[in-house]
């Protein structure tokens, strides 16, 4: 604790209190709420908030209540550092949960460091994150490159895919993804055939579109979230280009479903999660979606699913901290969790022997009408 406070002295940080008290546990995340990412970070924000009111209303963990202070970074890599910088000087943030983006969690890090604040479960999946020596993230779930590589292996071997291309954002999760089907691609003796970038905020994509059909593409990997899933998937319709589209986590969502004059329809997507259906959910899951629509005013998303796991995981992650905040107790308590399931029926996560990932396999979907059809019975790696 001596060099932590010696760092944050000469930073100008206040280091959270680790003692054990009565105390508010003071939660920071940082997040989008207005700007491209925006319907993700309501959606986590909102299922966090859901869960830790619960908590309080039943005592808190520990007897201590949990305050989620929120900060909008707008997905921009400046302001999610001043949002973290604020977040511990002035609202004396002991542990970070949920935050958005993996950009903006990756630029953070050095200051979460030297104020020793754990980074529990972001909505976020580098392998950045989990694999540094020094790293105090854990991921709920399991990573873009895990799961592009574990979709990019399913599609060879089922669809006999011979020329994989990539449409990818500019930033470190499209980096990301692209090195997912470098690696993966080797493994079947192939290479990969090309690769777009755009940036977030972009909304032209009839030209990029244009280049991977000239390329001769017969599968489009893509490292986008929402709306740059639409509207290239809108631009190919549009031109006549049939085509698979496969991504990651970020393009299996409820919201892709209603997008205009059917886009994303066909549409491959893996991930550790299951987006419940009302119809055939557990009284349990639908008694949450009820409860959620009910306070927040809309049916929960993906981002939502995913808010309601990680503050579950956070919630027993405290809870066997014993109500404390500091590294070595929140690296223990997090070590513990093995065998565990979210309530929606997601892929079975543990984080025993020093993991900071829950699992490293997905499923396989396919968007079909108003939901997601699972292509694969059981959770599948490469």
């Amino acid at each position: 604790m001596r060099h932590i406070l010696l760092a944050a002295a000469l930073i100008g940080l206040a280091v959270p209190s680790y003692a054990q008290d009565k105390s508010d546990i003071v939660v920071g995340t940082i997040t989008d709420l207005s700007g491209p990412a925006a319907v993700y970070g309501h959606a986590v924000v909102n299922a966090m908030r859901l869960r830790f009111d619960a908590v309080n209303a039943d005592g808190g963990i520990r007897g201590r209540k949990l305050k989620l202070v929120v900060e909008d970074h707008q997905f921009q890599v400046p302001r999610a550092v001043q949002a973290t910088s604020k977040l511990i000087r002035l609202d004396r943030a002991q542990v970070f949960v949920g935050s958005l983006g993996t950009a903006q969690v990756q630029a953070v890090l050095p200051t979460l460091r030297q104020a020793g604040v754990a980074n529990l479960f972001p909505m976020a999946a580098s392998r950045e994150l989990v694999h540094a020596p020094d790293a105090i993230s854990w991921i709920s779930g399991s990573l873009y490159y895990d799961q592009i590589r574990a979709g990019v292996k399913w599609m060879v071997e089922t669809k006999a895919k011979q020329a994989v291309c990539v449409m990818a954002q500019s930033t470190d999760y499209g980096e990301e993804v692209q090195q997912a089907v470098k690696d993966q691609l080797a493994q079947h003796g192939q290479t990969l055939k090309t690769v777009v970038t755009h940036r977030p905020i972009d909304t032209d994509f009839s030209a990029p579109v244009q280049r991977l059909r000239n390329a001769g593409c017969d599968l489009v990997v893509l490292a986008t979230l929402l709306r740059d899933t639409i509207l290239p998937m809108a631009a190919a319709k549009t031109a006549g280009w049939e085509v698979d589209f496969l991504g990651p986590s970020t393009t299996h969502d409820y919201l892709l479903a209603q997008a205009p004059g059917g886009a994303t329809q066909g549409l491959y997507s893996v991930s550790s999660l299951v987006l419940p259906d009302r119809a055939t959910a557990a009284p349990e899951v639908v008694a949450w979606m009820e409860a959620y629509k009910a306070r927040f005013n809309t049916e929960p998303n993906a981002g939502a699913i995913y808010g309601a796991t990680i503050a579950d995981l956070a919630v027993l992650a405290l809870d066997r901290a014993e109500g404390r905040t500091g590294m070595a107790e929140l690296t223990r308590a997090v070590a513990s969790i093995r065998g565990w399931r979210d309530q929606f029926g997601g892929t079975l996560q543990a984080f025993a022997d020093g993991g900071r990932q829950g699992t490293k396999q997905a499923y396989i979907y396919q968007l079909r009408g108003p939901r997601y059809e699972k292509l694969t019975s059981e959770a599948v790696g490469y």
